[in-house]
C-alpha cells in the first residue's frame, strides 16, 4: 500500500474537487491519500510518502505561485519519488497547445519535469464571482469565442473520467510492491 500525497495550488476551488477526487480514486484502489491546499500546508513535503501528485490551476498564463515554490522546494524528491503533475485551466477546453505551454512554462521556471502530466479542465462558476469578475470572465470567455456567457447559471468542464484515468495511470506506474 502506498502513500501519496496531493499537494496542490487553487484559487477558485476547482483544483481543490479535482485532487479529492484523484485521492477518492487512489484510496479506492487500496492506498492512502492525503491532499494539502499550499496556501496553508508550507513548502515541506511529508517524510512518510511514497508518491505525489502536484496539482495547480492557471490563472492569468500562470500556475499557482506556492506550487512552483513548492515544486523549486522539493525538486530532488519529487525527481526521486513517483510523481505527476496535473494542470487545471479554461484552455483546456478550447485551445489545448495553449494548455500544454502552461506546463512547458512551468517545467521551465521550476526545473521539474515530470513523466505523467493531466491537462484537465476547470470551471467558470460565475456565482461564486463578484460582479466585477463575473464581468470580466463574461467578456474573456465571449472574446474566445465561447457561448458560455450565461451569468446566471455555472460551467464546469472538468472531464471526470480523464480525472479517473490519470489517477488510474499514475497508480500503474507505481514500484512492484506499492500497488
Amino acid at each position: 500500500m502506498a502513500n501519496i500525497y496531493l499537494p496542490f495550488g487553487t484559487v477558485e476551488g476547482q483544483t481543490a474537487r479535482i485532487a479529492e477526487y484523484i485521492a477518492y480514486v487512489i484510496r479506492e484502489h487500496g492506498h492512502e491519500a492525503r491532499t494539502a491546499d499550499l496556501q496553508t500546508a508550507g513548502d515541506a513535503l511529508p517524510g512518510d510518502c511514497d508518491g505525489v501528485i502536484v496539482g495547480a490551476s492557471v490563472h492569468m498564463g500562470k500556475h499557482e505561485a506556492a506550487v512552483t515554490d513548492f515544486v523549486r522546494a522539493n525538486k530532488a524528491a519529487l525527481e526521486r519519488l513517483p510523481s505527476a503533475l496535473f494542470s487545471v485551466s479554461l484552455a483546456v477546453v478550447g485551445d489545448e497547445e495553449r494548455a500544454e505551454s502552461y506546463v512547458q512554462k512551468f517545467e521551465e521556471e521550476t526545473g521539474w519535469h515530470p513523466a505523467h502530466v493531466g491537462l484537465f479542465g476547470g470551471a467558470l462558476l460565475y456565482s461564486e464571482y463578484g460582479f466585477l469578475k463575473r464581468h470580466m470572465m463574461k467578456r474573456i470567455v465571449s472574446s474566445q469565442g465561447s457561448p458560455d456567457t450565461d451569468m446566471s447559471r455555472d460551467y464546469v468542464y472538468t472531464e471526470w473520467d480523464g480525472v479517473r484515468r490519470f489517477a488510474e495511470d499514475y497508480l500503474a506506474g507505481l514500484p512492484a510492491g506499492s500497488a
